[in-house]
C-alpha cells in the first residue's frame, strides 16, 4: 500500500511542478467551453503521470479527464484529475490541484491531492493514517453549524444550478460562512484537514473527488456518494466532518 501511496504522490509532485512552471503564463487553449476551458497543459500533465505511474505499474489502467489508458481489464485502476480547477489556473487564481486515487476492484485504496502553489500534499492509503505534508490530519472539531463553513460546488448546466443555488442560499443563511471555490478536490481535502465542515456538490466526476474520499473517510469524517439520476458518471456528494447536522 505504502508503495501505490508513495508513487501517487511522486506523480504529483512531478505534474504539480510542471503546472507551477506555466502558472500566469500564456497557455495553449484547445476549446472554449461555455462555462470551462480545456488546455493542452492538461493532456500534457496527464500525460506525465500516465508515464510514471504505468512506467512502476505497466498492468494497471488509467481513468482520467483527459482520456484512458493501460490494461482496462486490470484489477487496479488509477483516477486522475491533471488540473482540477482548470478555470482558476487559466485565469491565474492560484487555487487548483492534482489528484490522483487508485482503485482495486471498485474500492478506492490510496489517493493524493497536491496543490502545488501553496505546497501542500494531502496523501492517504488504506490502513494508513491521512497527512498533509507527512502530518496526521482529523475532520474538524465543530458541532454548530452556525460556526461552520461549508463548500458548495456548482457545474453551470442548468439542472445542477436549479439543484446547488438554493442549497447555497439555505447555509448562506445558516452556517458562518458559505464557499464556492473552484476546485473540488481541494474542498474534500479541506473537510478532511478541518478547514471546511462539509463539501456539497450535486454533479461531480469521479475523477474530481476520488483522492479525497478515502482521505476525508481516514481523517474521521463521512462521505455519502451518490450517482446521479440522469448523468451518467456523474455523482452527488456530500463530505463532512459528521459532527455538524447538515440541512435536507
Amino acid at each position: 500500500m505504502s508503495e501505490y501511496r508513495l508513487a501517487a504522490e511522486e506523480a504529483a509532485l512531478v505534474a504539480g511542478g510542471l503546472l507551477r512552471a506555466h502558472f500566469g503564463r500564456s497557455l495553449n487553449v484547445d476549446a472554449h467551453e461555455a462555462h470551462d476551458i480545456k488546455l493542452e497543459l492538461d493532456r500534457r500533465s496527464q500525460r506525465l503521470i500516465e508515464s510514471l505511474l504505468l512506467e512502476k505499474f505497466p498492468h494497471h489502467a488509467i481513468y482520467g479527464e483527459e482520456g484512458i489508458s493501460g490494461d482496462q481489464e486490470s484489477e487496479f485502476q488509477w483516477i486522475i484529475d491533471p488540473i482540477d480547477g482548470t478555470v482558476n489556473f487559466f485565469y491565474s487564481i492560484p487555487h487548483f490541484a492534482v489528484s490522483i486515487a487508485l482503485r482495486r476492484n471498485g474500492k478506492i485504496i490510496a489517493g493524493v491531492i497536491h496543490d502545488p502553489m501553496r505546497g501542500e500534499t494531502w496523501s492517504v492509503a488504506e490502513g494508513q493514517p491521512a497527512t498533509l505534508n507527512g502530518l496526521p490530519i482529523k475532520v474538524s472539531d465543530r458541532t454548530s453549524l452556525a460556526e461552520s463553513v461549508i463548500s458548495v460546488g456548482v457545474s453551470k448546466t442548468p439542472d445542477s444550478i436549479e439543484w446547488g443555488l438554493p442549497v447555497f442560499q439555505k447555509y448562506l443563511f445558516s452556517a458562518k460562512k458559505c464557499r464556492m471555490m473552484g476546485s473540488a478536490s481541494l474542498d474534500i481535502a479541506y473537510v478532511a484537514c478541518g478547514r471546511l465542515d462539509a463539501y456539497i456538490e450535486g454533479q461531480i466526476s469521479l475523477w474530481d473527488i476520488a483522492a479525497g474520499l478515502l482521505l476525508v473517510e481516514s481523517a474521521g469524517g463521512k462521505v455519502v456518494l451518490t450517482p446521479h439520476e440522469t448523468k451518467a458518471e456523474k455523482y452527488r456528494i456530500v463530505a463532512s466532518s459528521g459532527r455538524v447536522p447538515l440541512l435536507q
